[in-house]
């Protein structure tokens, strides 16, 4: 059973939009009451344990006090001086409200990790080939299989480039996932509270620079993954794996598929290869199995600029994704 957030506000059409937009994107696994009414709230915190409790900054703290929660949070409308309890700015976007929320929540030092009913699956995409649409190919194949089921994109690469394809000053990203992974102090609050959403696909910023992934090594990034799998409302995860050279087989062994575009010159093939032989003789040779390798479409139907994830949808690029996810291309 989910655990209970409930929204109390002065306003009854905000607590109502905020709670019908959390409930509505499944990001987190509370589940979101609204109340219209202190004493409706009141006698329902008598019967009901509410996790969160976000209630207006107007309410009396007498009157919190009175509600028994295991974590409150002001909805502020300006300043937070001397609060007793932490404060978000409520007329923001709902997006940045869950994120704030939850960067809250996730300081606690236990949350229960066992908050979701199956573990998700993890889709790698890499190539040992350069300049092969690698990027291209995974935000199209998130942004379908997000239509039809939760699915996050996560980028590993040095440089993305998402922030400007996404037209976005990010507050927080991978970067920060990391550090709090490192000192153990990861948990799915702490992951909601930098999950962007680009129409139904969410994703991770991208880490702000390029030594924040040089200190983990390409297993333990893989074991981050799994435990996002375990700890996380996802179905999928598209990763879209970067510069890691030959030890990238290490983070693929997590993936349940791997896509891999090829080329057809002399040098892809030659790069190919090469990997291919490190994976028999490194004790890799059944990750194989899961390798599918693809040839890409390269369209003159994609839209250029700030439009060109949108366009990927409905480029060759889309068609492609959906029949090969329908079975069409081997």
């Amino acid at each position: 059973m989910k655990k209970i957030m409930a929204v109390y506000d002065g306003d009854e059409g905000y607590a109502e939009r905020l709670a019908d937009f959390i409930n509505s994107t499944e990001k987190i696994p509370l589940r979101v009451v609204a109340f219209t009414s202190l004493e409706r709230l009141k006698r329902y915190g008598e019967d009901h344990d509410i996790e969160i409790l976000l209630v207006g900054s107007a309410m009396d703290r007498k009157e919190i006090e009175q509600i028994s929660s295991a974590h409150t949070i002001i909805l502020s409308e300006g300043g937070t001086e001397g609060e007793t309890y932490p404060a978000i700015y409520k007329y923001q976007s709902s997006h940045n409200v869950i994120r704030e929320v939850m960067a809250c929540y996730g300081e606690r030092e236990v949350i229960n990790e066992n908050s979701f009913l199956a573990i998700g699956k993890i889709v790698g995409v890499y190539s040992p080939v350069n300049r092969c649409l690698k990027t291209s190919f995974a935000l199209t194949l998130g942004q379908i299989l997000s239509q039809e089921e939760k699915t996050i994109y996560i980028n590993l690469e040095d440089c993305s480039g998402l922030s400007v394809l996404m037209n976005e000053m990010f507050r927080g990203d991978l970067s920060d996932i990391l550090y709090f992974y490192r000192q153990g102090k990861y948990n799915w609050a702490r992951l909601s509270s930098i999950v962007y959403t680009w129409g139904s696909l969410d994703y991770v910023p991208p880490a702000r620079y390029p030594e924040d992934l040089c200190q983990m090594e390409a297993a333990d990034m893989g074991e981050f993954l799994s435990d996002m799998a375990k700890s996380s409302s996802y179905r999928t995860i598209v990763v879209d794996v970067g510069q890691f050279g030959r030890k990238a087989a290490d983070l693929l062994e997590v993936c349940d598929r791997v896509y891999m575009p090829i080329k057809e010159d002399s040098v892809s093939t030659a790069k190919l290869e090469e990997f291919e032989t490190y994976l028999e003789v490194s004790g890799h040779r059944q990750l194989k199995e899961r390798i599918q390798k693809i040839r890409l479409p390269t369209s003159s139907r994609i839209v250029q600029g700030k439009s060109y994830i949108e366009g990927l949808m409905w480029s060759d690029m889309g068609d492609y994704v959906r029949k090969l996810l329908k079975g069409g291309i081997m």
